[in-house]
């Protein structure tokens, strides 16, 4: 079973600026120290994004590498992947997500999300209503 992790969306003021950090391009995820479990998660877990305290959407790791000053990259796949709203505290760094905690995709209902705009999924997500 995959093991993830979570991150706060630190600086991303909505789901729509988050959304357009790969849109631009795939964000740098830096991490001060690697995880102890990381074999685990490289290649079958993802990034959990959290944003106003609500698990919102995930990036497939690909796996860990060096940064610059001794940091821990975390390479994610560049695609982001709306999730079922499910709550969750904000906290520094990164904390591990057992699979079966783990929210479910928007599936089908991603691509009916995907006409709408984007903070109004936000908004429904953290409502826990998608």
């Amino acid at each position: 079973m995959a093991l993830h992790i979570t991150k706060v969306a630190y600086g991303a003021d909505s789901l729509d600026e988050l959304q357009r950090w790969f849109a631009e391009g795939t964000p740098r995820v830096t991490t001060r120290y690697m995880p102890k479990r990381h074999d685990e998660i490289a290649g079958q877990g993802s990034l959990y994004w959290i944003h106003r305290h609500t698990l919102v959407a995930r990036s497939p790791i690909l796996g860990f590498g060096e940064a610059e000053n001794g940091r821990v990259a975390i390479e994610v796949s560049p695609r982001l992947i709306l999730v079922q709203g499910r709550p969750r505290r904000a906290h520094q760094g990164w904390r591990y997500l057992e699979a079966a905690d783990a929210p479910p995709d928007l599936g089908e209902a991603g691509l009916a999300t995907a006409a709408m705009p984007p903070e109004l999924v936000g908004r429904l997500s953290a409502l826990a209503l998608l």
